[in-house]
């Protein structure tokens, strides 16, 4: 009986990435806006309302790779060692996370990820959907700041300010390797500019 919460949640999430694959093959062949809900379902062999279980809108069906990383800033925060500084904790993980290629720093240059960047940056309505997530990352941190200490004014400016620097400095580096540039060779010079980026930013937030 213990095992069953486990098998259902893996089951769930067998069935949340065949929907997304799926779902990202026909955009990839046909384009976001020539392919319908109901096209997808039955790729993914699934109804629309179970469709619509996992994925509320069409766009979710790409973005929720976006979304999945929403709170990243605020959890960086939140799990930052004992004594030190917010901002250093920001500037650790978006480091590690160059090192690590992660997509959400934008230096990934494997050609699935590649192709889902172009297909959200070509897409109005997937552009305008991103926004959303980004808002809702940048409260999320501000919240987090706010909850270390930070005054709720400082804490909204301090997170919109980060929120664009990281949005930057991951578009550069996407924008780099869509262009051809391999990530290994852009590694160097994306280490350069986050260190340049969040030592701006210590000065014109006022916390490390």
């Amino acid at each position: 009986m213990t095992d069953e919460p486990g098998l259902r949640e893996r089951k769930k999430l067998r069935t949340r990435a065949t929907i997304s694959t799926a779902a990202i093959r026909l955009f990839l062949e046909r384009g976001f806006d020539a392919v319908g809900v109901a096209e997808v379902a039955s790729a993914a062999e699934v109804s629309k309302r179970t469709l619509f279980a996992y994925f509320p809108t069409k766009e979710d069906l790409v973005l929720h790779r976006f979304a999945d990383h929403e709170t990243d800033a605020a959890d960086g925060v939140r799990a930052r060692r004992p004594g030190q500084g917010a901002l250093e904790a920001l500037r650790e993980a978006f480091l590690r996370g160059l090192d690590a290629r992660e997509p959400v720093t934008g230096l990934c240059d494997e050609p699935g990820v590649l192709a889902v960047f172009r297909l959200v940056t070509g897409t109005p309505a997937l552009v305008a959907r991103l926004a959303g997530f980004t808002s809702a990352g940048e409260a999320a941190l501000a919240a987090e700041l706010r909850r270390a200490g930070v005054p709720a004014l400082d804490a909204a400016l301090a997170a919109a300010q980060i929120s664009a620097v990281r949005r930057t400095l991951a578009t550069a580096n996407m924008d780099a390797v869509a262009a051809g540039v391999p990530a290994g060779q852009r590694f160097p010079e994306a280490v350069a500019a986050a260190e340049r980026a969040f030592t701006l930013l210590s000065s014109g937030v006022g916390f490390a």
